[in-house]
């Protein structure tokens, strides 16, 4: 499928699609005219990716999930525990903590002055 219909099939731009190519989280071929022709399992990929975002996973992080990464397009995302990911999603989890941490932190001295 072109690009096009990719993009119209996941509600995904054009744009955000070549990035993921860029990053090397989608593949496609190249036709005789140049179009980006991808495969099958694309619209599955897309989603995968785009649900990894949400969960506030790195375009670069993911590039090592999405190996992981299970169901169909129109089924949630399931992870396979593969041997590298529990050891990610703890470490992306203690990043997260320590962000949330930080902020309130941030906001307990900005509220300090409403006082």
């Amino acid at each position: 499928m072109l690009i096009g219909e990719l993009s119209e099939r996941t509600g995904v731009s054009r744009r955000l699609l070549r990035y993921y190519e860029d990053q090397g989280l989608l593949d496609s071929t190249r036709s005789a005219n140049g179009y980006r022709v991808y495969g099958p399992d694309a619209v599955r990929t897309v989603h995968h990716i785009r649900a990894l975002l949400d969960m506030g996973l790195s375009t670069e992080v993911i590039g090592s999930v999405l190996p992981c990464a299970r169901g169909g397009a129109d089924e949630p995302l399931d992870l396979e525990m593969c041997p590298d990911l529990l050891a990610t999603i703890r470490r992306e989890l203690a990043e997260l903590d320590s962000r949330i941490d930080r902020l309130r932190g941030r906001r307990g001295a900005l509220a300090a002055h409403l006082v």
